[in-house]
């Protein structure tokens, strides 16, 4: 199957993605994450898009596509595929069904991950994360066992990311609701949108997308 997860940042896309990684052996094709191989590994595209981010600029739906394009032919034609965080807009969503046309596949669900925003400010910006290894923590949901220390690797050093504050959170929640919730009508008229509780525990929201999945 070939899916686009969708939601503001800090709805737990990549959490649920990682998820059906695990369990179905699909591909999770993120934008963010392909440039920055691509750039890492100086491929064409890579340096192009290099180049264009050391300028300051954004990099243009052409290379995103370009690297979606690459990726798709690069799998085996069985193998899934997990869209996140693209496409953000409609142009995008065009390109998308081109590409996928051209490598004999298509869209068979997008799944809209919904959040409350108020509730989403608090999750994000109570966040923070063991300087060491990275373990995951938070204010309210899960302090270490041992305040101070990690609980996976004894570290007692932890950071915050600079961009998890309020005002940036509602920043992009608005981005999203501007640019990206627009593609959804796109889809809905294909009959192919579903949405679930991105409020919900994870294992809740885990279990209503495979039931989505197990009917498309």
């Amino acid at each position: 199957m070939n899916i686009i997860l969708l939601g503001p940042p800090g709805a737990g896309k990549g959490t649920q993605a990682a998820r059906l990684v695990e369990r179905h052996g699909m591909r999770q094709l993120s934008t963010g994450h392909m440039l920055r191989a691509a750039v890492a590994a100086q491929t064409p595209v890579g340096l192009e898009a290099k180049a264009i981010m050391d300028r300051g600029e954004l990099v243009s739906d052409e290379i995103v596509s370009a690297l979606i394009d690459a990726e798709l032919a690069a799998l085996a034609p069985g193998v899934g595929v997990i869209f996140d965080g693209y496409p953000r807009t409609a142009e995008q969503a065009v390109q998308l069904d081109a590409i996928l046309a051209k490598h004999g596949r298509k869209l068979d669900r997008v799944i809209e991950i919904g959040v409350d925003e108020d509730e989403l400010v608090h999750r994000i910006v109570g966040r923070y994360t063991c300087a060491t290894c990275g373990e995951g923590y938070h204010d309210d949901f899960k302090q270490p066992k041992l305040l101070g220390t990690c609980d996976k690797c004894g570290g007692t050093t932890f950071k915050r990311r600079k961009d998890d504050n309020e005002e940036t959170v509602r920043t992009r929640m608005a981005e999203y609701r501007a640019k990206t919730a627009p593609i959804l009508p796109l889809y809905e008229a294909r009959g192919i949108v579903s949405r679930v509780d991105g409020m919900a525990p994870i294992d809740a929201v885990s279990e209503a997308i495979e039931a989505i999945l197990a009917k498309a």
